[in-house]
């Protein structure tokens, strides 16, 4: 039960006149409202006409919600509030939780303030309300809704059989070369018993040696032994090439699976997780689980039939000494079963441990350049140091366990060789029993003990690849925020964009954009001015879809954006973002990466049309040249001019340019600007430009301030309205006359 649902629960039990229908929201907290560091408990309750407060489960303030003005959420030092503006004057504060409530209480208040303004309460709006588990109380990691500690394992093996089944054949071959070899392991101990009985101890057998048909005998016995050890290498080289075959290609889909369900996750969804965490998910996890399947399930499936067959045999020879044999299985099934949990959460722990090293390598390797810069080898250094000492603490503590774990536990199956030596040394004592009726029983005693002693010991493996396997389907289960529909609409896109009380914000509950509307036709070259942090790229990020907005709707072409398939949106728009990235190779790729069926000529243009071409032939292996990973060979104008080159041979209906010519030079730059300004004639384009005078020929500019529109118009009408766009001119301007001086 979601705490929503729990504590609306609780409130009609607290008020019987209350219905659990009606209501609208109900969330705790854990401050209580002064300004120190007191815990209590209570929550708040929203119903159509009244806000209760409650802590310890008694009433302290009612308010009536057609008395609230506004809902508020503020952040503090430690913690947060949520309070409300009332028509009559003043502000009241509703709770005060600490930071751990912030996602919760943020995106409620949000979702109060929508219906305030006459939207329906939508619960998909909540971020994150559910951040518990409900059956052992843990937080969920960050970005999952699933507990590692409490997943149900069974359900992850039908998943997996699921993506094996169109292998069955494969995996019915492999089945049938391990029973084949399960019963070849039978074979030896009989051999044993004759070549011992009939030759070794025989009381004639010295007298028969010497005949023909003696020795004739003992070499055919010792070639059957022979036969048997080679047919059963065979088996074993065929089932194991049979195995790693199978393994691989499930392993192939199952990381192509998790690869294409990130790339289909939103932006937001993405940056929960680190580009460490998720790339252990595609190759670590996906690699343990390839172990598994290769090497032990083959092993389980053979080592259950020898124990089913030769346990079969031992009942059948004695069952009372047979179950002295299997006394301690029982035990140790029952030791397994109770330390399950504990093993679990050792290498869930190691998981995280593992996990947060690789990020930082990848973080220290990817910003090496940085790292140089600022001469921090050794800082860096001593943090991966740091990373990998915990996992060392994790290795250790996970170790220490097994190493007395185990012991223990082979200890207790041992017990039964004991009742196996008082056995058959009476039996041969009294006559009852040859020695090579000793040998064939011993042996298989002992074949039978060694799929015991390996089923002891599976319980660690077992947990281990569970581990994975739950990370792994942790991504594949995520609820995707920005998907298509099942009738998504290919759309040739023309270039009309309607912004239509649009509101959006990020995790934190905060509104970064707030009834946007506006309509852009096709052919029109729009600026987007206002100061850092108004929602400008934010804006740009929801006309490419990377969100989804959280009120409103976005229609291309007159249809709602929800309405369009991702990939039809995406490949008609050409995009150059503030952050420029290059893929590691040729510069010749990374152009026509866009583009991949482009000519050569084809490329070039969009080069020159870019600025980029001449700077591209001064190189040695011009088009050709390598730029190194994410482009580090290359100056930041050079790159930006690729990146722009690439966005022009796309060829797009809809241009964006997120601080497009930030890195370039004055020259360079109008050389761009130019080229665009005959580019933007056939196609809509949206800019960000950090110098203003880029935008002086826009149709229009529309200017934000605090999430909404303040400003819409050319440049001209804005600088004679003298606003804030004329603010920021202006102070563009003053800061452009300081430079020579600062630079004299």
């Amino acid at each position: 039960m979601s705490e929503r649902l729990e504590l609306a629960s609780r409130l009609c039990k607290l008020n019987p006149d209350i219905k659990e229908e009606d209501v609208t929201v109900a969330f705790g907290y854990d401050l209580k409202p002064d300004a120190g560091t007191s815990p209590t408990e209570g929550f708040v309750a929203v119903t159509a006409d009244k806000i209760y407060i409650y802590e310890h489960d008694v009433l302290l303030k009612t308010y009536n919600t057609d008395d609230v003005d506004e809902y508020f959420f503020t952040s503090g030092v430690g913690c947060v509030f949520a309070e409300c503006s009332l028509k009559t004057g003043g502000h009241v504060l509703l709770c005060r939780a600490t930071m751990g409530h912030i996602d919760v209480i943020s995106s409620i208040v949000w979702q109060l303030n929508r219906q305030k303004k006459g939207a329906a309460y939508s619960y998909r709006y909540e971020k994150d309300v559910d951040v518990k588990c409900p059956t052992c109380g843990r937080r969920y990691p960050p970005g999952s809704h699933i507990c590692p500690h409490c997943a149900k394992k069974a359900g992850y093996l039908r998943r997996i059989w699921d993506i094996a089944k169109k292998y069955k054949w494969y995996i019915l071959l492999m089945s049938v070369l391990y029973f084949i070899a399960s019963l070849l392991e039978l074979v030896p101990p009989m051999i044993n018993r004759i070549l011992v009985d009939s030759y070794i101890t025989a009381e004639d057998a010295a007298e028969l040696s010497l005949t023909n048909q003696f020795f004739i005998g003992f070499v055919s016995v010792v070639s059957a032994l022979l036969v048997v050890n080679i047919i059963s290498r065979v088996l074993g080289v065929g089932r194991s090439v049979l195995a790693n075959n199978v393994a691989t290609k499930i392993t192939v889909d199952l990381r192509n699976m998790v690869f294409e369900k990130i790339q289909k996750l939103s932006v937001s969804r993405i940056s929960k997780r680190t580009a460490g965490e998720l790339m252990t998910r595609v190759s670590n996890d996906t690699a343990q689980l390839q172990s598994f399947i290769s090497s032990d399930i083959g092993t389980m499936i053979q080592y259950l039939l020898v124990f089913l067959v030769v346990g079969g045999i031992l009942f059948a020879y004695d069952w009372s000494l047979a179950l002295l044999i299997l006394i301690p299985l029982p035990i140790v099934m029952f030791a397994n079963y109770v330390f399950r949990s504990k093993m679990g959460s050792l290498f869930h722990r190691q998981w995280q441990m593992d996990s947060r090293a690789s990020t930082i390598l990848h973080d220290i390797f990817s910003g090496i350049r940085v790292v140089k810069a600022f001469g921090m080898e050794k800082r860096e250094g001593e943090r991966f140091d740091e990373a990998t000492e915990n996992v060392r603490k994790a290795q250790i503590k996970s170790e220490t366990f097994f190493a007395v774990y185990q012991p223990l536990i082979s200890f207790f199956m041992g017990i039964g060789e004991f009742f196996l030596l008082y056995y058959v040394g009476n039996k041969i004592l009294g006559g009852e029993m040859t020695l090579g009726e000793m040998s064939q029983f011993t042996s298989y005693v002992s074949i039978i003990y060694g799929p015991l002693r390996w089923l002891s010991m599976f319980p660690r493996r077992w947990e281990r690849t569970m581990t994975s396997v739950v990370k792994i389907f942790d991504i594949v289960d995520e609820e995707l925020d920005v998907f298509d529909k099942d009738n998504a609409l290919d759309l040739d896109i023309q270039g009309y964009i309607d912004f239509e009380n649009v509101a959006f914000g990020y995790d934190s509950g905060n509104n970064v954009l707030h009834d946007i509307s506006f309509k852009v036709e096709p052919g029109e070259f729009i600026g987007i001015v206002g100061r850092s942090g108004v929602g400008k790229s934010t804006l740009i990020n929801l006309v490419m879809r990377l969100y989804d907005a959280d009120d409103g709707v976005i229609k291309i072409d007159g249809h709602n954006i929800k309405d369009i398939s991702q990939s039809s949106l995406r490949s008609q728009i050409g995009v150059v973002l503030q952050e420029t990235f290059l893929f590691s190779g040729t510069i010749y790729d990374n152009i026509a990466y866009a583009k991949p069926d482009a000519t050569r000529d084809e490329v070039i243009a969009a080069a020159k049309l870019a600025g980029a071409h001449s700077f591209i032939m001064k190189m040695p292996d011009a088009y050709n040249e390598r730029v190194g990973e994410h482009g580090h060979t290359l100056s930041g104008g050079e790159r930006q001019r690729i990146a722009i080159a690439r966005a022009l041979l796309h060829d797009p209906k809809i241009l964006i340019l997120d601080e497009a010519t930030a890195s370039l030079d004055t020259e360079t730059e109008r050389q761009i600007q130019d080229a665009l300004q005959v580019l933007s004639k056939n196609r809509t384009t949206l800019a960000i430009a950090h110098r203003l005078s880029t935008l002086r020929n826009a149709t229009r500019l529309i200017v934000l301030d605090k999430g909404t529109i303040a400003e819409v118009g050319t440049h001209d009408e804005l600088m004679r309205k003298k606003g804030i766009y004329y603010g920021l001119v202006m102070a563009q301007r003053q800061m452009s006359r300081m430079a020579p001086k600062n630079a004299s």
